[in-house]
């Protein structure tokens, strides 16, 4: 079976990027995988795609050499499995709020012993490899997502949950579940009680061995992660770089449109 190429890069310390994809076409997943990520996320919980689109989404990745995650709409084993029987390489699954919803998440993504995947995977056996259902217990991700005051009150015991790799975290949801609507959603928070939080989360994840991952919008806040101990993250997305670009690109047409009829005429 192919390598989780994260696995090795976080064996020799090295930190990953993780791209986004929310839109459902498999041209704007090629385009993301071909721009240098580590991994490409398909976001199947709250991006504008069905789940239709995941399968040619992945088939366009392949040729990057780009590992492929998904994250899923729910904590729901038929989901879960037929994301890993097309060749998702890991599972984001939002809204874990306890240990043993953690315990429920790792028993979806393993064959037995270890748990109670059902085997069949169709596309992930051809371009994984022959020994997949062999290997795929050590070589899948089970990325758990802390994101609310119930999960936060759980960290210790999520994270101690045997067969979880990581902690993904979104900060928005996390942020909306902390200060109960108090502060409005969003990500790269600055507020101290935020920052806090974070860095418990990795220092319970480095106690477990865990690997953790935080959603950012800019570069500059996915170094600042880093530097608290994060090993992955995750920066913008396909829909919001497509909206500053052209934005960026607009601004920029008119400034100079406007420079131009300010200019006196003759000039």
């Amino acid at each position: 079976m192919i390598s989780n190429k994260l696995k090795q890069l976080w064996s020799e310390g090295r930190p990953t990027l993780n791209g986004w994809c929310s839109i459902g076409n498999a041209f704007t997943a090629e385009i993301m995988a071909a721009q240098g990520y580590d991994s490409i996320t398909i976001d199947l919980q709250h991006g504008a795609l069905e789940d239709s689109s995941l399968l040619p989404m992945l088939q366009a990745m392949r040729a990057s050499g780009v590992v492929p995650l998904v994250r899923v709409p729910w904590l729901e084993p038929g989901i879960i499995m037929k994301a890993l029987d097309l060749g998702a390489f890991g599972i984001i699954c939002p809204m874990v709020n306890t240990a043993k919803q953690a315990e429920d998440l790792v028993s979806y993504m393993r064959y037995p012993p270890h748990g109670q995947r059902s085997f069949g995977p169709t596309r992930a056996a051809l371009v994984a490899g022959a020994d997949y259902g062999a290997k795929a217990n050590a070589e899948v991700l089970a990325f758990a997502m802390i994101e609310t005051a119930e999960g936060m009150a759980n960290l210790a015991a999520i994270a101690a949950t045997p067969g979880l790799d990581g902690i993904y975290v979104g900060p928005a949801d996390l942020t909306l579940g902390l200060t109960q609507g108090r502060l409005a959603p969003g990500f790269d928070r600055e507020e101290p009680e935020m920052i806090t939080a974070l860095q418990q989360i990795v220092g319970m994840c480095r106690a477990n061995k865990l690997r953790t991952a935080l959603h950012c919008g800019t570069p500059d806040y996915a170094a600042r992660a880093l530097a608290w101990g994060f090993d992955m993250t995750t920066v913008s997305g396909d829909s919001r770089l497509l909206a500053a670009a052209a934005s960026a690109s607009v601004a920029r047409f008119r400034h100079l449109l406007a420079a131009r009829d300010k200019q006196p005429e003759g000039s």
